[in-house]
C-alpha cells in the first residue's frame, strides 16, 4: 500500500472508531448491546461474507467485510468500558503475535516451503501457552460445524508431523472405511452404521485437503448449485402447469435435465 493510501486508510479507520463512540453513546440500540448479544450477529455476518467469498461478488465481499469489522471494533469498544482491553491493546497483541509466530521473517529461521511454516506456527502456539501438556488441537473451537472441525483437526496435527505421507495413502484409507461403512449397513446395525459413516466422512475431508480441495468451500458449492438447479426446476415445472403432487420421480428428472442444461 501506498503511503499516501496508508494515511488515508488510518484516517477512515479512525472515522470508524468516532462513529463507533457516538453510536454506544447515542444510540439506543447500540447502548444495550453486550459481547453476548453480538455474539450470533457476528456469526451470521461471518456466513454472509462466506457466501460472497463463494459467489464471486467482490461488492458483497467488501459490504460484508465492513459488518465484521464493524463488529471487531464494537467488541473492542465494550472491552474499553469493561478496563479489560480496548482496541489499541487489541491491535498491538496482534503485531506481535505475528511478528513473533513468522521468525522466518522478523528472525533467522529458514524455511522450505509453507508447510514448514505452518509447522513453526503450531509448535510457536504450543509454546506460547506454557505448557508442556497442552494440545495441539486445544485451539479448535468447540463449536465449530463438525465438516470444517474436521479439516481444522487434520490440519493441525498436520503441523506436528501426524498426516500420511500422500494421498494414495488416505485414498485406501478411504475405501476401507467406505467397505467397513457398507458391511454395517448390510448387517443393519445402525448405531454402528453411523460411527462407520463418520469416519468416512472423515477419510474423505482429509483426502480433499490432501489433493489441495477444501471440503468446505466444495459443499458450498455443490449446495448452491443444486439449489439454483432445483428452483429453476420449480419454474419450469409451474410454467407448464404440472401438479406436482400427480408427478412421479421420472417425470420430474425431466425437468431436472432441462434445468441442469440452463443452470450448469
Amino acid at each position: 500500500m501506498k503511503k499516501a493510501d496508508r494515511e488515508e486508510a488510518k484516517m477512515a479507520f479512525g472515522k470508524l472508531l468516532d462513529i463507533m463512540d457516538e453510536l454506544r453513546e447515542q444510540c439506543p440500540w447500540d447502548k444495550k448491546q453486550t459481547l453476548e448479544s453480538l455474539r450470533h450477529l457476528t456469526i451470521e455476518e461471518t456466513y454472509e461474507l462466506s457466501d460472497a467469498i463463494i459467489e464471486g461478488d467482490l461488492s458483497e465481499v467488501k459490504k460484508e467485510i465492513g459488518d465484521i469489522l464493524l463488529h471487531l471494533v464494537f467488541y473492542a469498544r465494550i472491552g474499553e468500558e469493561k478496563d479489560a482491553f480496548n482496541i489499541t491493546d487489541v491491535l498491538n497483541a496482534l503485531s506481535e503475535k505475528l511478528i513473533f509466530r513468522h521468525p522466518h521473517i522478523y528472525g533467522d529461521v529458514k524455511v522450505a516451503d509453507e508447510n514448514e511454516v505452518k509447522a513453526n506456527w503450531e509448535r510457536i502456539k504450543l509454546k506460547e501457552k506454557g505448557d508442556k501438556k497442552a494440545s495441539v488441537l486445544e485451539g479448535v473451537p468447540l463449536s465449530l460445524p463438525a465438516l470444517v472441525k474436521a479439516y481444522r483437526i487434520q490440519d493441525k496435527v498436520k503441523g506436528v508431523g501426524f498426516d500420511w505421507e500422500n494421498s494414495e495413502q488416505v485414498w485406501g484409507k478411504v475405501e476401507e472405511e467406505l467397505a467397513e461403512f457398507h458391511h454395517e449397513i448390510e448387517i443393519g446395525d445402525k448405531d454402528a452404521a453411523e460411527g462407520e459413516f463418520g469416519d468416512l466422512l472423515f477419510a474423505l475431508i482429509n483426502y480433499a485437503r490432501h489433493v489441495d480441495i477444501n471440503p468446505e468451500n466444495a459443499l458450498s458449492r455443490t449446495n448452491s448449485k443444486f439449489i439454483k438447479r432445483f428452483q429453476h426446476m420449480e419454474e419450469l415445472i409451474n410454467d407448464a402447469d404440472k401438479d406436482w403432487d400427480s408427478m412421479n420421480l421420472s417425470q420430474m428428472d425431466v425437468y431436472w435435465e432441462m434445468a441442469k442444461k440452463v443452470k450448469g
